[in-house]
């Protein structure tokens, strides 16, 4: 039987395009329908205010720098070119204190050590002990985790073999404990917790110390930044997709999953009489698609009301989130028991992006190191735990903590001459607000309350930030649900607890990116290893792929 693709993709998210351009330079015929006018899902950029390019979602390109991706795909032959960020990491203090994490370890220490005597000793010890884990948790990440895989890593060729006796208590318990068992200072303290914090759960979860532990692979695979916004990666993927013969489809939402019997074999998509129809090649610039429009997705009555059209595959692999794919996108006579079952939970954060005239200063370091680095905008631990009781009671973080972003000191394409983008990341946002505040609802009535807020509180260490605004966009957790397709707004899809890590995300029985159903795959947040833009899941759900195509099994 004649099919259009080997391969369909559902949704041009980073993991699904990675997975897209192993197959097509492997030489398989895949198309790509992404419901949006332009691809990257949470990994795309658009101009949002005229002359400043703001990203839509992820922005700092740490994780996919601890991965061979950007190598084997040679993708900086199509188009991408990647600014590398030192010092790494600067967090200042109300009191005008401040401290900085250099991608040297070395100089990170001796800094520390000058400021904080002891604490640089600390440092380098915490880093000596804890990097082998660090480094085998990365490889347990390049790879299925299947009992053997797992084993492999983290038994039979572990570096820790010998320390899990002593070091086994330590990876099992809270984040926010383990810090106090490596560090006395606070202002130590803090940063390194509130990075943790990043992936969700709080210091106080239990199980929940390898985010802290992983800390290490931060001097090794640095910190960077595409040129031309966190989308750059996403537009070289494309390009990487199409010179291989791949074809990429915007403003084209899949709306059902075809099946016959209990086998996938390809898509129906709604084709919406879009006001803006997006171009099918990106060009050759940096920034591809015109952006003004293009980064919505069609409406839902777009959708509704558009004629639908059927395309076949021998696979299906869907980079939407897990809920939406084996929940809405499948024949409700296929959907898998356990699909109800997936947590993504009430949301976590919130963004507030900003267009400045002028560069942030701080006033515990008003040189252009502190713009550069990731700015860990926390006073102390406190404020982490003050913020997430404040969620749990269902209502926004009234002191929220907050990483401030501010890539325009490396890129000038992101702003004007002279001028800034600011973003401003903070917890913790609940999603469903407390019934006194609305609901999921009550986000339109104190939106913009709660993006002053924000505001309110990084002015206290940058005074003067917020008469240089010339323009905002604040990214609440419904927002991420209407425009980037993200449940409950959860930027890691589901929530990142050990009951939903390795061979238990999505669910049991499918963390080896193969579905119950022949045929249909998975990839993206939703999957091993989890969120955050490393494209890993993307390049091990392609292997697998891979393996069953070229065994004929799909």
């Amino acid at each position: 039987m004649a099919r259009d693709y080997d391969v369909i993709v559902i949704g041009a998210g980073h993991n699904a395009l990675v997975s897209a351009a192993y197959l097509a330079a492997a030489g398989y015929r895949v198309g790509v329908f992404e419901r949006r006018a332009s691809p990257g899902g949470a990994v795309s950029t658009a101009e949002i205010i005229p002359g400043y390019r703001f990203d839509l979602g992820g922005s700092a390109h740490i994780l996919i720098r601890l991965t061979p991706i950007v190598e084997e795909l040679g993708l900086e032959e199509h188009g991408l070119e990647y600014l590398e960020l030192d010092p790494l990491f600067f967090a200042p203090f109300p009191d005008g204190d401040h401290l900085f994490i250099h991608r040297d370890p070395d100089r990170t220490a001796q800094e520390l050590e000058a400021r904080f005597p002891g604490e640089g000793d600390a440092y380098e010890g915490f880093l000596r002990e804890w990097l082998p884990f660090a480094r085998m948790v990365k490889e347990a990440f390049l790879s299925s985790p299947s009992p053997f895989q797992l084993g492999r890593h983290f038994a039979w060729r572990s570096p820790m073999r010998d320390r899990w006796k002593e070091a086994l208590p330590q990876i099992l318990a809270p984040y926010g404990e383990v810090v106090d068992r490596h560090f006395r200072e606070e202002k130590v303290k803090a940063p390194l917790t509130w990075m943790a914090a990043q992936s969700g759960p709080p210091p106080s979860e239990p199980l929940s110390a390898p985010f802290l532990l992983w800390h290490p692979l931060y001097h090794e695979g640095g910190v960077a930044r595409p040129r031309g916004g966190s989308g750059a990666l996403s537009l070289a993927l494309v390009r990487k997709i199409r010179a291989h013969g791949g074809e990429v489809h915007l403003g084209a939402p899949v709306t059902r999953i075809l099946a016959e019997g209990e086998r996938a074999v390809g898509v129906e998509v709604a084709v919406p009489d879009l006001a803006f129809r997006p171009p099918t090649d990106p060009g050759e610039g940096p920034f591809g698609w015109p952006q003004e429009e293009g980064w919505r997705a069609p409406s839902s009555a777009e959708v509704e009301a558009a004629p639908r059209e059927r395309y076949t595959a021998r696979a299906v692999l869907s980079g939407a989130h897990a809920g939406i794919t084996l929940g809405r996108l499948l024949p409700e006579a296929l959907r898998p028991a356990g699909a109800g079952g997936l947590r993504s939970g009430n949301g976590f954060g919130a963004i507030l992006r900003l267009a400045l005239d002028g560069p942030v200063r701080y006033a515990a370091h008003p040189g252009d190191e502190a713009r550069t680095a990731l700015q860990l905008v926390c006073r102390d631990r406190a404020q982490i735990h003050g913020a997430y009781a404040d969620y749990l009671r269902r209502e926004p973080a009234r002191d929220p903590p907050i990483v401030a972003m501010s890539f325009s000191a490396v890129d000038d394409t992101l702003a004007p001459p002279g001028h800034e983008v600011l973003w401003l990341w903070a917890q913790y946002y609940p999603y469903e607000l407390s019934p006194e505040l609305g609901g999921a609802a009550g986000w339109e009535a104190i939106a913009e309350r709660e993006a002053d807020r924000i505001l309110d509180a990084f002015e206290v260490y940058a005074p003067g930030t917020r008469d240089r605004v010339v323009g905002r966009l604040f990214q609440h957790p419904v927002w991420l649900e209407r425009e980037l397709a993200l449940p409950r707004g959860n930027v890691m899809h589901l929530e990142m607890t050990l009951d939903q890590m390795f061979a238990l995300r999505p669910m049991l029985g499918m963390s080896g990116y193969r579905s119950h159903l022949k045929g249909l795959y998975l990839t993206g947040a939703s999957t091993h290893p989890g969120g955050g833009i490393m494209g890993a899941s993307g390049r091990n759900a392609a292997r697998v792929l891979l393996k069953d195509l070229s065994r004929r099994r799909v």
